[in-house]
């Protein structure tokens, strides 16, 4: 399956309030900083849309790293959505999990990875497969780790 996915619930009851920096960050040419951050933002409420029918997977393997998606990531899942052509879904394959782009052609689907090392699933009416849910977020650790 090459990406692998550990399914966890996300404990919504609880809210964090974090600093917001509501006029932007500027990822070009470099913009006075603000004095200080009047806003704040609860992830909760800005990433999960259906509270009962989302959770968050914990990414391992390599499949899809030439989207960014890298092991140890976690990615938001929302299994209240319809899956349409092209989304990044968690899919059920044979009695596990892979984490794929989907093709929705009129007799056919694909799982496709985003590494060119892999090459893309067709899914036969052998295999077992369900498209578990339909991935919405991303969350990655940016900070560089240091090799000692």
């Amino acid at each position: 399956m090459n990406t692998r996915i550990k399914i966890l619930i996300p404990d919504l009851s609880t809210h964090i309030s974090l600093p917001y920096a509501d006029a932007g960050i500027q990822a070009g040419f470099p913009s006075p900083a603000q004095d200080y951050i009047t806003e704040s933002i609860d992830l909760n409420r800005e990433i999960v849309t259906h509270p009962a029918a989302t959770f968050y997977g914990r990414v391992s393997g390599d499949s899809m790293i030439e989207e960014g998606i890298e092991p140890g990531d976690i990615i938001v899942i929302d299994r209240s959505l319809e899956p349409a052509d092209g989304d990044l879904a968690v899919c059920c394959l044979d009695g596990e999990f892979t984490l794929k782009r989907i093709c929705l052609r009129p007799s056919e689907i694909w799982l496709q990875p985003s590494n060119e090392a892999f090459d893309p699933i067709l899914v036969t009416p052998d295999n077992s497969f369900e498209i578990w849910g339909v991935v919405t977020h991303t969350i990655k650790n940016n900070r560089r780790r240091t090799r000692y």
